[in-house]
């Protein structure tokens, strides 16, 4: 018999958020993470270093057995939710949950500690676009070494180890000094794309790449919700407190009606987005439902992000446009992950195919 699942945050889920709040506060500001963006350096590694060394947090997905904490999905999620609200230039999503699921999928234990204790960074060479189920790009294997080029790669810069999915079938592990990453022009400044060229590349067989690349994607994206919600959260606090703060003819223009109606019609999206995010959390971390889960949540977070950001940057007016202000971090962040892993139609196409629900 099927349980109902708890949506609820426990209290240890309570008190690891507080825990990464206090740390992101103090080392992760609005106007450092923007001074990084200019920079040839946008990844912060030093809050990378905080997160791992002082928190263990690269290692919630795998078991204690393998050096890791044991967690669960769950956790990994407000984690994310966090580090959403604060766009944090680490490589969390991409190492210690994408990269961290296809090891696990492999059963590589050496690498897969690597990861979880933080001082390897790994990274699925797979377009940050591509879908759960959805095909992907190989490299060649000729004569026991890789060659080829894969682009749309998140976060590649920083990776120590790459995941490299050739033409054989198989995974193979890629140390980084053996490829060449070219930085493309991102959206998203916080978490850049890169192009890998691998040219007679040497790596190490890790497993069957399809099932190992389809379980990182599948969490991937449905972790990602949580990083959407995060940023919505940010995205309609930080604007009500504007609203109350600013003031038109004398008085607050968070009295508006005009304005409380789009406010309550965000917050009300945003209420959704959070059950649908928890939602995909709990089946990942349960097993049951997984799939139809993550797709509901892919379906309906990216809408709701982009629209909290662009809301969040109307109802700023004129200081919203600033450079100097963060919202456009979160809107470029939103619209990113508006396509990571799959557009919302996709996983729409993928949920009516799982539930038969055909279109006429």
């Amino acid at each position: 018999m099927t349980t109902q699942p708890d949506l609820l945050y426990s209290e240890e889920e309570k008190a690891l958020r507080a825990a990464v709040r206090d740390l992101l506060t103090d080392h992760c500001d609005a106007a450092g993470v923007i001074a990084r963006t200019e920079s040839d350096a946008p990844h912060d590694l030093a809050l990378w270093k905080a997160l791992t060394d002082q928190m263990g947090l690269a290692g919630l997905l795998v078991s204690e057995e393998r050096g890791g904490q044991g967690a669960t999905h769950r956790e990994a999620a407000v984690v994310l939710e966090e580090l959403g609200r604060a766009v944090a230039p680490v490589p969390y999503l991409t190492s210690a949950v994408v990269a961290t699921q296809a090891l696990l999928a492999c059963a590589d234990d050496e690498l897969l500690g690597r990861l979880a204790s933080g001082r390897t960074i790994g990274v699925l060479a797979v377009g940050l676009h591509v879908a759960p189920g959805a095909g992907f790009r190989t490299v060649r294997l000729e004569n026991g070494v890789l060659s080829g080029e894969l682009t749309g790669i998140a976060d590649a810069a920083v990776a120590d180890v790459l995941l490299v999915p050739a033409d054989d079938g198989d995974l193979y592990a890629v140390d980084a000094s053996a490829v060449t990453v070219t930085p493309q022009v991102s959206l998203d400044l916080t978490r850049p794309l890169a192009t890998v060229t691998l040219d007679g590349a040497p790596g190490r067989r890790l497993g069957p790449a399809e099932p190992a690349v389809r379980r990182a994607l599948r969490t991937g994206a449905g972790l990602l919700a949580s990083e959407q919600l995060g940023l919505a959260e940010w995205a309609l606090t930080e604007t009500v407190r504007y609203l109350k703060e600013r003031k038109q003819f004398n008085r607050p223009i968070g009295g508006f009606q005009a304005l409380k109606h789009r406010l309550a019609q965000l917050w009300l999206e945003v209420v959704n987005l959070r059950a649908a995010a928890r939602a995909a959390a709990d089946a990942l971390a349960t097993g049951e439902d997984a799939d139809v889960t993550v797709a509901v949540a892919q379906a309906y977070a990216a809408t709701v992000a982009v629209r909290a950001a662009e809301e969040s940057l109307q109802l700023h007016a004129g200081i919203g446009m600033t450079w100097e202000h963060p919202i456009h971090l979160y809107l470029k962040r939103a619209k990113a992950d508006s396509i990571a892993y799959g557009t919302a139609g996709a996983h729409r196409e993928t949920l009516a195919e799982l539930v038969d629900l055909q279109a006429p």
